[in-house]
């Protein structure tokens, strides 16, 4: 297993120096393809071998590299029994929504036996990125980094790094995960939490019979590495450390930052971080523990483990080859609820917001948004007990409505007007009443269903404010919007106040995300601009929390210019 990731390690740095030798052809921007056969595959993990769903076997699943302006064309067979949809989460997809993959949003899922062809381009975008399944809990182990290198003599915007190392983040069930999802849906309850995390699919030597099944990092002394980190656990943010090694951060969600050092990296589900790692100029006679345990703040049942590597000077290969035991230094992480260090860390994410790397903040706002994020009751079914509080079931919603899965993709039921009984465009601006969010929650804590969308102008300036709730408990959401990257311009504990809150908003060198974390009892205000037409998602990155329907979606209709209309859907598009 070790072997596989140690291969894998290689091929990319091969396939990084081969890019480098095409200038000519990386220039213009080619074409490449990929092929994914989903398929199922034995894995051993923790002393068990289970069957999982992957991509071509592998898992994690194949790294995707190219360079901006590239256009991708990934094949996409489904030789499984489950229904399948890949996302490439974070490439803004424009004018290219019908690849962009989420289930019954912008496509129906490619049935087995069945193939479908995802076909964009790499537009205005360099960095670290990952794909994903996007239906039901498949993720679960149906995920691969996604490598965009700038294009060709365009150096990036920090020391060039010795290696690049993708680390992905994953979350590992001994059970079936579409069996733990569906038990929890039909008792109303919490489902099971996992048994581990991963590192590139490995969960190391903290758990059970799994030392032979480690993450090792082998790197030379005074010298740079850049770490692509990638969060692909379903449920659960994560601190990530280096044992007495400090990390520089140079990239969120594929956008540079100005760099800053620190000890500690907090990532969410659905983000993405580069890091500079600088190794010491002499090399100890020591070994670094690589480590990263879950950040929660609901007081529910989480995952309490911490997944381990291996930071190796090469030089001590022939102190470990004679079995001298080395010192094992290990990183201090935060408590497990450090809110507080949370709310600091994204603090210090900032764009480089200059004349190369501009950050085109909106100054104008067209569409103002104020959306409650959290949980609630649904009723149980009839004739049935549930897991819920007095017998409800747990649900989560978005201004008090939780999203129903239509049966048709809305954006086919958009692009050829036909939305009736598929989905209305009442989503409201607002939540339907007032309440002291953070505080006691109302008496009433049951949600609305339905599957309701909000439209916007093409090119409409959108300030959206997310605030926390109470309701059943107040909790950190990582919300992650498709189709576009946002600015991240304030965020704070506790009700946002609309009279004092806005003038303390950064315009001048805000993050750049795809994906922020809605602060556990407080809020967060992100803008953006509705410059590309299609049918776009927005969720929690909580799988759990999606499933209960935390999520909703945006119709952005075309422009007056044929360069600013959706193009019509392939002939492959998969029907439902």
């Amino acid at each position: 297993m070790a072997f596989d990731s140690l291969k894998a390690t290689f091929y990319f740095a091969f396939s990084v120096s081969l890019l480098c030798l095409l200038p000519s052809m990386a220039d213009a921007g080619i074409t490449r393809h990929y092929k994914f056969h989903i398929q199922l595959q034995n894995v051993t993990r923790l002393c068990q071998t289970k069957t999982v769903v992957t991509v071509n076997g592998q898992f994690p699943g194949p790294r995707i590299i190219a360079r901006e302006g590239d256009r991708l064309l990934i094949k996409v067979v489904n030789r499984v029994q489950n229904n399948i949809s890949l996302h490439w989460h974070g490439v803004r997809q424009v004018r290219s929504g019908w690849a962009d993959g989420p289930a019954y949003v912008t496509q129906c899922p490619i049935q087995t036996g069945q193939s479908y062809v995802y076909n964009f381009t790499v537009n205005g975008q360099r960095g670290t990125l990952f794909w994903h399944a996007h239906i039901s809990w498949l993720r679960s182990t149906v995920y691969g980094p996604i490598i965009i290198l700038p294009r060709t003599h365009q150096p990036y915007p920090f020391p060039r790094p010795l290696k690049e190392v993708p680390i992905i983040f994953g979350e590992w069930w001994k059970a079936d995960t579409e069996a733990v999802i569906n038990q929890a849906m039909q008792t109303g309850g919490a489902p099971n939490i996992s048994d581990a995390f991963t590192f590139n699919g490995l969960p190391g030597p903290s758990y059970n019979c799994s030392a032979q099944d480690t993450f090792k990092l082998k790197v030379k002394p005074g010298k740079s590495y850049l770490l692509r980190l990638i969060n692909a656990a379903l449920n659960d943010e994560l601190f990530f450390s280096i044992a007495d090694h400090t990390l520089t951060v140079v990239e969120a969600d594929a956008v540079y930052v100005k760099p800053f050092k620190t000890n500690v990296v907090l990532i969410t589900p659905g983000q993405t971080m580069n890091v500079l790692l600088h190794t010491k100029s002499n090399a100890p006679n020591a070994t670094f523990l690589i480590a990263a345990r879950p950040y929660a703040t609901a007081p529910a049942a989480f995952d309490n483990t911490t997944v381990t590597g291996l930071l190796e000077y090469e030089s001590t290969k022939s102190l470990l080859k004679k079995n001298i035991k080395l010192p094992l230094h290990k990183p201090i992480l935060p408590r497990f609820n450090d809110t507080s260090f949370s709310i600091k860390f994204n603090g210090k994410i900032r764009s480089l917001a200059n004349s190369k790397f501009p950050a085109k903040v909106p100054t104008r706002v067209d569409r103002r948004f104020f959306f409650t994020v959290g949980l609630g009751l649904l009723p149980c079914r009839r004739n049935r007990s549930c897991q819920g509080p007095n017998n409800t079931r747990l649900s989560a919603s978005i201004n008090n409505v939780t999203f129903v899965q239509p049966n048709t993709a809305l954006l086919q039921a958009h692009f050829f007007n036909k939305s009736n009984g598929v989905y209305t465009t009442d989503f409201p601006a607002n939540p339907p009443f007032k309440f002291n969010y953070t505080g006691s929650p109302p008496k009433n804590s049951m949600v609305s269903s339905g599957t309701k969308v909000a439209v916007l102008p093409y090119n409409a300036a959108v300030e959206l404010v997310m605030q926390d709730t109470s309701i059943v408990t107040a909790e950190s959401h990582p919300l992650h919007l498709h189709g576009f990257n946002f600015f991240v311009v304030g965020q704070g504990i506790g009700n946002f106040d609309p009279n004092k809150d806005p003038a303390k908003f950064n315009l001048a060198d805000p993050a750049e995300r795809n994906t922020v974390g809605v602060p556990s009892g407080g809020w967060v205000a992100i803008r953006f601009v509705a410059d590309n037409p299609g049918a776009w998602f927005m969720h929690c990155h909580l799988e759990v929390h999606t499933s209960w329907g935390l999520k909703m979606a945006w119709i952005v209709q075309d422009g007056k210019r044929p360069n600013q209309k959706l193009p019509p859907p392939p002939s492959d598009l998969p029907k439902c």
